[in-house]
């Protein structure tokens, strides 16, 4: 059996009226369930620090890969011949 990380749950069928989901829910994460299975969780703005996320330039992406290239070079030659 599935561990749900949120008390919130709806079904697919009840997403047909997203809004009345979103209203229950007030701002939590939601689970989405079809056939009692879990598919996904719906997590609204509100639920979501964005204060601590700030988008990346491009030079610090460069950077980052530089840095991890190293490591990553021997996956990316096996990957090649695939």
């Amino acid at each position: 059996m599935t561990r749900l990380a949120t008390p919130q749950i709806c079904t697919m069928t009840e997403l047909r009226e997203p809004q009345k989901v979103f209203d229950r829910a007030g701002g939590q994460p939601i689970a989405i369930l079809k056939n009692s299975a879990l598919v996904g969780y719906y997590v609204p703005v509100e639920a979501v620090d964005t204060t601590s996320h700030q988008p990346m330039t491009r030079e610090q992406v460069s950077a980052i890969l530089a840095r991890t290239r190293e490591k990553a070079q021997p996956v990316l030659d096996y990957l090649k011949d695939k």
